[in-house]
């Protein structure tokens, strides 16, 4: 099992944690990552974007001018494509995006993710995170104290004056052990976790 060292909100050590390999040491599957990362921001679409086809588009029923004789192109309808206001050619329709992973897919990926940043030494355990008040300053200190600028930082549990802080700065997204994900996980570059939100990960994913 690794260890990692757990720090509290100054930055200093204050002591050792060891994580379990079923979560934090598993082998690194980079095809389910990306296809999670995918998925989700497949899921993430609307599909609802919509343009009218020739036939959709109002009037043009009579023939602008007659077939011959005219010294125009011939034209049927003055809602054909290249007319003004007429349809789009290839217009688009509404329509489902939604790319399904299994739960043990989705599972494994978080896994991998989790365990590529123990191993890249981008993860982060504090003792706790708590503030008196809602200061961003605050928050930013305890980053500025592990020289992180882009952070995801998984909560046990939500803490208004914690997530209300973080939430002015750049580059930062407070989560929760039931909305991690493995898109957040891969998207900032550190992972900063409470130590008892560790705990509550490997309960759910060992």
């Amino acid at each position: 099992m690794a260890n990692v060292s757990v720090y509290n909100m100054e930055g200093k050590e204050v002591g050792t944690m060891e994580l379990n390999d079923a979560v934090f040491g598993v082998e690194v599957n980079e095809h389910l990552v990306h296809m999670a990362v995918v998925s989700q921001l497949a899921n993430n679409r609307q599909g609802t974007q919509k343009a009218k086809t020739r036939s959709e588009v109002s009037g043009g029923g009579r023939k602008p001018w007659r077939q011959k004789g005219t010294g125009h192109a011939r034209q049927g309808s003055t809602r054909a494509p290249q007319w003004t206001g007429g349809g789009v050619v290839f217009a688009p329709t509404p329509r489902n995006y939604t790319i399904k992973l299994n739960k043990k897919e989705r599972r494994l990926a978080l896994k991998s993710a989790l365990t590529s940043r123990v191993q890249g030494n981008k993860f982060i355990v504090l003792d706790e995170l708590k503030f008196d008040e809602i200061k961003t300053k605050k928050f930013q200190a305890v980053l500025d104290g592990f020289k992180v600028s882009k952070a995801l930082v998984v909560l046990n549990e939500n803490d208004e004056k914690v997530v209300l802080s973080a939430r002015n700065i750049p580059g930062v997204k407070t989560t929760f052990i039931n909305t991690i994900n493995t898109y957040d996980v891969m998207k900032y570059n550190t992972v900063i976790a409470t130590k008892a939100a560790v705990e509550k990960i490997e309960e759910g994913y060992a």
